[in-house]
């Protein structure tokens, strides 16, 4: 039986990562989980839990103390907490929002303080790892909240990850989610440069990637990316796409720039994940930039220069 005690919580957004969080919410939280999703068919998530379906994100805000969101970018989770029938709208507001997306950093400190003025607590939460470590429960979470209301939030956020980190005030989870996901995206795209530079020189990919991991070059990226998708060629929609990577991306030049840093490799990145976009891969897993490296496809002009 459900302990009456336990917080209500809202969970916003089935995706492919959000459905599996929901999942393990549902299944490890002790009290009442409603969830809600535009697309119903993102439901079947959570088949065989004891999770509740919400008819509306006005319905979560009616029922839940705590809502997490998992949602595409910053406008949707502005839209979902602020805007008209969205979660701080009615006479009923949950007590506290962890957002669990990636959004530019002035967005989720600008969001928290507008829904303070709400008696509305924040927190951004954005998680790194693969689709498969969601459904495990074995994400890693980047939290940016008060101490107070750090400590409130951990405990749930264990039943989705094994490794909660508090970065600092309120948008510092996304200072950190930014610059990892910058990270990986770069790392990515100078292993699939090097897997094609060896391979025309006579080096077979399988042959380098296990002879790279036992040294210095070894990677997350090498490892995961490199096995499971570069090496295969293998680059599946319902994934991550460069759509995606080029969202995080700007938000990371965003941030950059916001405190006067010059990111030119990040900005190289983001020319070739477009190109990775524009021509062909779309909605396909973003490591399929290794067909722009291969096919030398040239990339967007850099701002105020020509392209290459």
């Amino acid at each position: 039986m459900a302990n009456t005690q336990a917080p209500v919580i809202g969970f916003v957004g089935l995706g492919v990562m959000g459905g599996a969080m929901c999942r393990n919410i549902a299944l490890k939280h002790d009290g009442e989980v409603i969830a809600y999703d535009a697309v119903p068919a993102a439901f079947a998530a959570l088949d065989g839990t004891a999770a509740t379906k919400a008819s509306s994100v006005a319905d979560v805000a009616a029922r839940a103390d705590i809502v997490f969101l998992s949602l595409p970018g910053g406008p949707h989770v502005e839209s979902v907490c602020l805007g008209e029938n969205g979660l701080a709208s009615g006479e009923r507001r949950p007590a506290l929002i962890v957002d669990l997306s990636t959004t530019a950093v002035d967005l989720a400190r600008s969001v928290a303080e507008r829904l303070s003025l709400l008696d509305v607590g924040f927190i951004d939460a954005p998680v790194a790892r693969t689709r498969e470590a969601a459904q495990r429960g074995e994400l890693s979470v980047m939290v940016g909240a008060t101490p107070s209301l750090f400590a409130r939030v951990e405990p749930l956020l264990h039943h989705i990850g094994t490794d909660v980190t508090h970065c600092g005030e309120v948008g510092c989870g996304q200072v950190v989610k930014l610059i990892n996901n910058a990270l990986v995206f770069e790392n990515t795209l100078a292993l699939a440069e090097m897997m094609v530079v060896g391979q025309r020189a006579g080096v077979q990919p399988a042959t380098l990637l296990d002879a790279v991991s036992k040294g210095s070059g070894d990677s997350f990226a090498l490892r995961n990316h490199g096995r499971k998708s570069m090496l295969p060629r293998d680059f599946p929609e319902k994934s991550f796409p460069p759509e995606y990577a080029l969202k995080d991306l700007g938000y990371a030049l965003e941030l950059a720039s916001s405190v006067g840093v010059s990111a030119r490799v990040t900005q190289l990145a983001e020319r070739y994940y477009a190109a990775a976009a524009g021509n062909g891969w779309a909605g396909r897993y973003y490591p399929s930039v290794i067909e722009v490296v291969d096919r030398d496809i040239p990339l967007a002009p850099e701002a105020g220069g020509t392209a290459s």
